[in-house]
Order: C-alpha cells, then structure tokens, then sequence
C-alpha cells in the first residue's frame, strides 16, 4: 500500500517574520508525521468525520441542551464566559476557564454540526484570531502565563480540523517563534511546566503541517522545561518534589500520562512511550480506582473508597490515552481508555449533564453538603451543580465525549482506519488514494456484545482495516460478510486487509463475562465487559437551589435503602455466582432505573458498617472476609455511571482472615501495598515510607495515617523506626479500628514523638477527639532516627525509645482491646521504616 504522498499547496507570508516559506500539505484531508518524526503514527479523522448515533448522540444533546449549551448563561461574569472577558479584549481575568470552555465547545459543535453552538465558538475563535499580536502573543496580553494558551490552542487545531481555515496556521506558527525567543527569559512555571505535553503536541502538529525546523527545536526546549515525566513515570517519583505539589496533583499527572509519547515521536531511540505504561501501574498499585483511575483530591490520595476522583482527572485522563492511542499501537489503550469513559465520566454528571460533581467517590452514598478532609476539601465537591467544587472542572468537562468520539476511528499511514473504541457512530473517511468511505457502526455497546459495521463505497478499494480486541474477552469473533475469521485473539490489535465492497458487512462479537477484581482491604469490585458495576441504590432526591438560568438546581441525593452489603460468595469468587439480566436498550442507558444491563447477586448487610464519625460519608469497606449473622438476599447491580450514588466496591462475606501473630514491612522495592492511606499522602523512597509535604512542609493540620489493615493484634511489641522531619508529631497507632480521614477519625491508641515540645506522648481517639493518657520529656531532635517501641498486655503499655530497658512510659487504659497497627503524623513530615510487630 503506497503511504499518501505530499505535495507543495501555497506560500505563506507571515506577518513579523522575515522569511517566506512554502507549507506543504497531504493531498489527502490527513497530515501524517514528517520525518524527522515517528512514521507510524496514526492521524485524527478531521472534526466532523464521525457522527454519534443512539445512546451516545443522546449525551452529546444532553450536553449541548445542558452545561455546555448554556455555560456562558451560567458563568456571565467577565472573570469567568462573559462579554468582559479578557479573552474578548475586556477587562475580566479569565485565566484558563475561557480556553477550557472553548476547547470543548468547538469539539462538541461540529461533532453536534449544530449551528448554535458553531456561533458561540466562532466568537472567541474569531476574536483571538483576528487579534494576535506583532510580535505573535495571542490572547490576554496582561496574561503572563504560557499555561492558558495550550488548551485554547487543542480549540484552534479542531476548529482548522472542521473549517480549513487558513488563517490558523500561520497564526500557530507565528505563536510559536515567539515562543521560542522567550522561553528563556520566561520559562515554563506552575501549571505550565507541568502540562507542556498539551504545548508540544500541538507544535508537532504544526511542524507536520509546515516542516519549519524551529518547531523541533520548540518541542526540545518546552521537554528541557517541563517537569521529568518519563523519569517520575518510570521510578515513581511523583512525591519526590516536596513542597512543589504539581507533581503530585493528579489532574497534571492525568494530562501528563501522554508526555511520554508524544515526545516519543522525536526522540524515536529510547521507547520513551512505556514510560507511560510503567506510570499507569504505579499509580494503580498505589492510588487505583476500580473506574482504571487513580485517586486525587486533588493530590494523589491513596487507595481507600472514601477518596474521590476530580472531574479534570476524568477528561484529562481520556485525552492522554486518546493522544497516546495514536502513536501506541497497542490495544490496552482502547481498554483503559473506554473503562473511563464508560464509567467515570458519566458517573460525573447528573443524568440530565446540566450539573456536575467536582469529586466522585467508588463508595459514595451522598451527594451532599459537608466537608471531608480531603488536601483541598470543598464543602460542595460532592454536590450536583454547575458550581461543585473549584471552578476548574465546570468548564473544562466539556471535552469529555465530544473527544472520545473524535478519537474512536484513527487514519493509518498506510492508507487504511483503525477503530480504537466502539460505540454507535457513522464514519465518514479517506483511504487509499483518496477514495471516500462511509462506515455505519450498529451497536449498543457496551449494553450489548455485538458491533455490526456495514460499508458504503462507490467503487472497490483495497485498504486495511485495524480493529482493537479487547483483553477482557475470552472468545472474541470477527467475521466478514459472514465469514468467521482466524487468528483472532483477546488483547489485540487484528487487521483485515482486503479490497472491500459496497454493503460488506463486518460482525464482532465480544461475549462479556463478569470479572471480579481484587480491591483495596481485600474488597473486590465487579465488572462485565467493559462495564464496572455498582449497587442500585433507591435515591432520594432534593434541589436545594434553583438558579439563575431556569432548569438548573443544586441537588442533594441520599440513599432512601440500604447500602452496607457484602457480597455472598464462596472462595471460589467464580462469576457464576451473578446472574445477568438484560432489559430493553433506552435512550439514556445511564438512568439506573432504566438500565438495559443488571447484575443480580446474594448479599448480606454489614450492620458494623456505618457512616463516619462526621456523617458525611460512609467509612472505609471493612476489610474482608467480613462476618454477618443478616439474612441473605438479592441485590441489583447496575452500572457505575447510571447513579450519583453508589457502592462499587464490596467486602466479601465469610469468617475474618487477619494477620494476628507477626507483621514486618521495611518497605522493600519502595513498596507498601500492605497500607491504606487516610488523609494526607504517603510514599516509598529509599526502602522507607515518607509521610508527604501536603502544606508547607507539614503534612498538614488533618493528619495523615497510614493503616495495615489487614493486622488485628490485642497483646504485642510493635516497634518501628521514626525520624521527625519537619515540626510537629509522628508516631506509631494501635489497636486501630474505624479509620478514616481526619486526625483523630480513628479508634485506638497512639504513640508519637514531639520534637518541639519535647515530649513522648501515649494518647488515644474515639473517631472525633484525642486525649493525652500519658507524656514523658525526651530529647527529640529533627531529622534524628529513634527505635520506638510499644508493649501491649491488656489494658497496660510501656514505651520505650531507642534500647533503653527502662520504659520511658508506664501507663494504662481499657478502651480499645484488640486493631490494626499504623503510622500517624499530625503536621510533622516523617519518615518510617523497619516496622515489627509480634503477638505475646
């Protein structure tokens, strides 16, 4: 198959740059890699090509008749969408809401190609266009910032993408000269150095367009500026940074999963594009969600059910797998990619995408009001409204589906399409020499199990095609007009490489079966397909505020039946044990009530499982086996996008399993899968746990804990070594049972190390208030290590520091018999390793 071939289209003339040079084109609507660049490397169809049929038309005009359509109504305000803005040249203060807004708005009008929304886009495209200045600086020219400009330019590429219009490359190109002059007297900072892959794809893209060297050179010198991603990937570096929180803030680590590959392109030696890979795992073995994310809130915040994901780490996230699925060929991408948008993302919106929750949690039985003692807590983060949280996420949610689509078939070098994931859709292409193609794809997926794509041509043409396999399916089929195909295998790419005719007909057939996946405190979570699965839980729902703009409400929804079950399931865990049930497909299949997919299961309630100390959330899953003397029954599962409340993560019924006669961890391979995370952030480094700088070098006034939940100890030694870092107070917990996040959301005792005050204090908390039982004077200096070690026999402790035989304390109490065994630091940073403890 001879690659399309390029040729010389028109001069043009730049204003403020002394050179004239020609740009070349591909005759074909496609612009692939130039050399010196990766040749591999697939290509966007143009904004446009694929049309959203069934379900997924349904949310684009829930989105268009919802936030998206009316967001300039709902944010009027010059320093946010309205007509003093700065971005429209008034005197508003905009920052980065402007571009986020538009870069969705564009993607959505001409996927929608509604007319409506082309206007609304066209008036900032126009404005920015038209008022670029001399020296090539667009935007706010008070704005002195690199950051705002790169989502504003991903608009301006969908927006050529869609119209040809001829004024956006020059405009780009004459940006990015600029650029380069001044990043050295000006270098990237903040959030611009930690999302300079957005920069650099979008330079790329123009270099395709215009072969100017100075465009590699700019994606050298935006690389050399931005934060190490491939080295933080790689090693797990993202708590290395200190006070610096970009590395550790997961939206910034979201949007910088596709950094690797994209940069891969030119550094086309080193494979820099498994760094992402590698990234992902570390994330999920430290972070994981069962929605394929990681925690943050907004730092990386562990793998407990009580910590949430940001709606900008949903739509971040999607974008880096959908950039990296054209330079990765691998179909893990595809799986990753529609695990999130089939779950995460529509569980962000409420049903009808006019509000939106700032944080979703895997276990979350409230949308409501009340804080949670997350790094950057907000008393409306888990509310629906268009004001949730932080003003981030409301305007740049937008992008969500309008990109997955665009990004769901690809245009391959060799003159043929790749489909990267599946969904209802009409696929308008070029392939070939050139040789136009409609492909209709027929399906509900993922509520069903076939994908039916039909071809309409007007004359023959020979042209691969690449379809993704996805990993779950064990016995995936392909079969074309009828006839079944070999060589078709689970967690692959298959290409069908033949002349294809009007009206032939490809069938896939994926079967889904249901998979249970391990989960944090030995939980599990349920999936089918691509489709994670939570309880149906019987909402009920209030708008506590109507605003402005008439249909949109601040809404609370509390769960009106029960939600602490535990699933009955024999050792086995064998999927057999669910029983699915299929219903008629609706027009918005993310309506629980109307779900066209169920999961029935035998459960028991958990009565021990309560909400926490604060009432605003449910604690953590109790760590399984759980016991439960209640009468089994059937639950309904439904999927996790279908509500706004939901418990996607399960303990499992039976008699406990905990480790009660000895537990060691010194951290080893910087690892500490063993530990769950409550508050604040911890990581390995140097074979050691690290409690992480959450405020100013301290931890932060909620505290941070760190629990092995899987220990239940009554009478022992516990040891471990602890070195201070900054002030405050670190230590040892015991006995621990019911944590959750707060500095004393715990029941349990404590033994902590106060270099300021000087003093060694036994204490304990009941889940809201800490009292001191017992304090001794010690020199304790910061940055020292010291041995500490606690001896439990019933209701007496004796503490002892370093290898005194003398206790330090000597004291007793009879709350708490029996727990688990942790690591806590109340403002203090800290550092711990070489934990033992060992049953009398």
């Amino acid at each position: 198959m001879k690659p399309y071939t390029f040729t010389l289209l028109l001069l043009l003339f730049f204003p403020g740059i002394s050179s004239i040079y020609a740009q070349q084109v591909n005759t074909a609507p496609y612009t692939f890699n130039r050399k010196p660049l990766r040749q591999d490397v697939y290509a966007q169809l143009p904004l446009g090509s694929i049309r959203a049929k069934g379900w997924l038309l349904k949310q684009l005009e829930l989105q268009k008749n919802g936030f998206t359509g009316h967001a300039e109504e709902l944010y009027p305000e010059k320093e946010d969408l309205g007509e003093n803005s700065d971005w429209l040249g008034g005197s508003g203060n905009s920052w980065e809401k402007v571009p986020y807004y538009v870069k969705g708005l564009v993607a959505l009008a001409y996927t929608l190609d509604d007319n409506t929304l082309k206007q609304k886009a066209e008036k900032w495209i126009d404005y920015t266009l038209s008022h670029q200045q001399e020296d090539g600086l667009f935007g706010p020219a008070k704005m002195k910032d690199w950051w705002p400009r790169m989502p504003f330019m991903y608009a301006l590429q969908s927006y050529y993408e869609a119209t040809n219009d001829k004024r956006v490359i020059p405009f780009l190109a004459r940006y990015f000269r600029y650029q380069l002059a001044h990043l050295d007297s000006l270098p990237l900072d903040s959030w611009g150095k930690s999302r300079a892959a957005d920069n650099m794809e979008i330079v790329l893209w123009t270099y395709n367009k215009t072969g100017q060297p100075y465009l590699l050179e700019l994606v050298k010198k935006l690389k050399s500026q931005a934060y190490p991603w491939i080295d933080i990937f790689n090693n797990n570096r993202f708590f290395y940074y200190g006070d610096d929180y970009q590395p550790k803030h997961m939206v910034n680590v979201a949007q910088a999963l596709k950094f690797p590959a994209v940069y891969s392109q030119l550094n086309t030696a080193d494979n820099d594009e498994m760094a992402m890979w590698k990234g992902i795992r570390y994330i999920q073995r430290d972070n994981g969600q069962p929605t394929g994310l990681g925690s943050g809130t907004e730092f990386m915040s562990g793998k407990s059910t009580v910590q949430g994901v940001e709606t900008c780490t949903v739509v971040e996230w999607m974008q880096s797998l959908e950039t990296a699925g054209r330079i990765i060929h691998d179909s893990q991408v595809g799986d990753d990619l529609e695990k999130v948008a089939f779950n995460a993302l529509p569980a962000q919106f409420d049903r009808d995408l006019k509000t939106h929750s700032y944080y979703t949690l895997p276990n979350q039985i409230k949308a409501a009001e009340g804080h949670h003692g997350y790094n950057q807590d907000y008393a409306n983060g888990l509310l629906l409204s268009p004001y949730s949280g932080f003003p981030c996420c409301r305007y740049n949610l937008h992008m969500g589906w309008p990109y997955f689509i665009k990004n769901s078939c690809l245009a391959t070098p060799d003159g043929g399409l790749a489909i990267n994931t599946y969904g209802p859709m009409e696929i308008n292409a070029m392939v070939a020499q050139n040789v136009p193609v409609k492909i209709y794809e027929d399906t509900n997926y993922p509520f069903e199990e076939q994908i039916r794509f039909s071809f309409d041509l007007k004359r023959s043409v020979a042209f691969p095609l690449r379809i993704r396999i996805p990993a779950w399916c064990e016995k995936p089929e392909v079969m074309v007009n009828g006839k079944l195909m070999r060589g078709v295998t689970s967690a692959a790419i298959f290409t069908i490489n033949r002349t294809w005719e009007n009206n032939d007909k490809i069938v896939l057939n994926f079967p889904m079966s249901v998979s249970i996946k391990k989960q944090v405190n030995n939980a599990v979570s349920i999936e089918r397909g691509p489709l994670v699965y939570a309880l149906k839980i019987v909402q009920s729902v209030t708008n506590k505020k109507e605003f402005d703009v008439k249909g949109f409400h601040e809404t609370e929804i509390l769960p009106r039946s029960a939600w602490n079950f535990g699933l009955v399931l024999d050792k086995r865990n064998t999927a057999d044990q669910f029983r699915f049930v299929s219903n008629a497909m609706p027009e918005n299949p993310f309506i629980a009530e109307q779900s066209p997919v169920q999961l029935k299961v035998h459960a028991k309630q958990i009565p021990s499982w309560t909400l926490d100390y604060s009432g605003n959330a449910a604690m953590d899953v109790p760590y399984s086996r759980v016991s439960s003397r209640e009468q089994t029954q059937e639950i309904t599962l439904v999927p996790f996008g279908s509500q706004n409340i939901r418990i996607s993560v399960f303990p499992t019924i039976g008699e406990p399993e905990f480790i009660n006669k000895l537990f060691e961890d010194n951290f080893n391979n910087n690892s500490a899968d063993r530990w769950v995370i409550y508050g604040g952030g911890w990581f390995c480094k140097d074979d050691a746990v690290h409690c992480a700088s959450n405020d100013q070098n301290s931890s932060g006034g909620v505290g941070s804990k760190i629990i092995a939940t899987g220990t239940d100890f009554s009478d022992f030694t516990y040891s471990a070594r602890i070195t201070v870092n900054a002030p405050g107070n670190a230590g040892l917990i015991f006995r621990v049972s019911g944590p959750a996040i707060g500095a004393d959301a715990y029941r349990g005792y404590y033994v902590g190390l106060n270099p300021v005050t000087g003093l060694v204090e036994l204490g304990k908390a009941n889940g809201k208030q800490y009292k001191v039982i017992a304090a001794a004077p010690q020199d304790i200096k910061l940055n020292v290590a010291y041995r500490v070690t606690v001896k439990a026999r019933g209701d007496h402790f004796t503490v002892f520091i370093n290898d005194d035989t003398n206790p330090l304390i000597n004291a007793a109490d009879q709350d708490y018999k029996c727990g688990s065994i942790g690591l806590r630091a109340y403002n203090a940073l800290a550092t711990m390793d070489k934990v033992e403890i060992k049953a009398f």
